[in-house]
Order: C-alpha cells, then sequence, then structure tokens
C-alpha cells in the first residue's frame, strides 16, 4: 500500500536527474561547437554564430 507513493517519488526523481544530465550534455556539446569552454556550467569565451 505504501510501496506505489515511494516508487513514484523514485522514478520522478531518476526521470529529473536524467532530465538534467541530458540538458547540460546538450548545452556542454553546443557551447563546444560554437568554440568555447564549458567549465563550471557556464559557456566560456564562445563565439556568436
Amino acid at each position: 500500500m505504501l510501496f506505489r507513493p515511494i516508487r513514484l517519488i523514485v522514478l520522478l526523481t531518476v526521470a529529473f536527474a536524467a532530465g538534467v544530465l541530458f540538458e547540460r550534455k546538450q548545452v556542454g556539446e553546443a557551447c563546444v561547437q560554437a568554440q568555447g569552454t564549458y567549465v563550471g556550467g557556464v559557456c566560456r569565451e564562445a563565439k556568436d554564430v
């Protein structure tokens, strides 16, 4: 009876973490394509395209 709410919270947490990691990877790749460096969650020295 208590298993379903706990399972829901765990699955939502895993899905959120996966989404955050996916987004960070996408931003990092876009930064590299713009000839910048992705350090500490910030894209530095990227050229505008």
